[in-house]
């Protein structure tokens, strides 16, 4: 039980069958990684115009922008549905916790978003989130089990010589 699990969150776009779903996988990989890095921008640039001086509010600007600059490299360099999931967390937990300190108070800050990259924030983080976990349902979904090319067993890619 404990390895079928295992072996599902670390699946990645190689062993789909379909090249279409792969490439559809690894393009929303990366186009998810982009906008982590872009949410991680935006987070650095406020944390360095002020934020970093709010008790609590500032150290995780910062932590959460180099968290999503980590995951970034992660779901691109190993493109695994558990990666791309953590991903999407991160940013969705990133735009909920904007939207609490707008709508209520975040350790005991609150926010409005009207100020500077308060709406570009929540539309990058909230689409990030939807396009790193399509890549994560693609992956999920697919069809699993083809073998790299070239590798015993693969009849796709045997060819006898006459």
């Amino acid at each position: 039980m404990r390895t079928s699990v295992l072996r599902f969150l670390i699946r990645g776009p190689g062993a789909v069958r379909s090249p279409v779903l792969r490439w559809a996988v690894t393009l929303l990989a990366l186009g998810g990684a982009a906008l982590l890095v872009w949410s991680a921008v935006i987070h650095l640039e406020l944390w360095n115009d002020g934020y970093r001086d709010i008790a609590t509010v500032g150290p995780l600007f910062l932590i959460a922008s180099i968290a999503d600059i980590v995951l970034a490299l992660a779901v691109v360099v190993f493109r695994r549905l558990v990666v791309l999931v953590a991903g999407a967390g991160s940013l969705a937990l990133t735009a909920g916790g904007l939207l609490l300190s707008a709508y209520a108070s975040f350790f005991g800050y609150t926010e409005s978003l009207s100020v500077p990259y308060a709406m570009l924030s929540l539309y990058v983080e909230f689409g990030g989130a939807v396009v790193l976990l399509a890549g994560a349902v693609l992956l999920a979904v697919a069809p699993q089990g083809a073998q790299a090319a070239g590798k015993p067993g693969n009849p796709s890619r045997t060819r006898s010589r006459t």
